[in-house]
This record gives C-alpha cells, structure tokens and sequence, in this order.
C-alpha cells in the first residue's frame, strides 16, 4: 500500500484544477477544527484530573436564574 500522502496527492489530482485549491482549503480547514477540538478535550481532561470540575445541577441553575428574575 502507498503512504498516506502520496495516495492523497494522487486523489487530489484526479479532480479538475478548478477543485483542487478549494478540497485543500477544506482539509486544512477541518483540520484546524480537529487540532482546536483536541486541544479543548486535553483541557477538559485535565481540568477533570485536578478537580476543577464539579457536577452541574441543571434544576438549582434554574432555580437560581429564575430568582434573579424577580
């Protein structure tokens, strides 16, 4: 099987020139979601590991936000 990056240029080059500059503004776009994506996980994660985080108790928020309502 051929390496990944040598299967992908070949993709790219079977489509019309007209395309090629838009599928790689979209990969590059997607992965620019997934490496933000990651990194917001990771900071999840490690908000989890040092206790940072606590249960949310959606009917004490709306209690509270309706009180402040009033």
């Amino acid at each position: 099987m051929k390496p990944f990056k040598e299967r992908a240029a070949e993709a790219l080059e079977l489509l019309p020139e007209e395309m090629q500059e838009r599928a790689v503004a979209y990969i590059f776009e997607q992965a620019e979601k997934y490496r933000v994506l990651k990194k917001l996980i990771d900071e999840g994660l490690a908000d989890v590991e040092a206790g940072r985080v606590t249960e949310w108790n959606a009917d004490e928020f709306l209690r509270e936000v309706r009180a402040e309502e009033k």
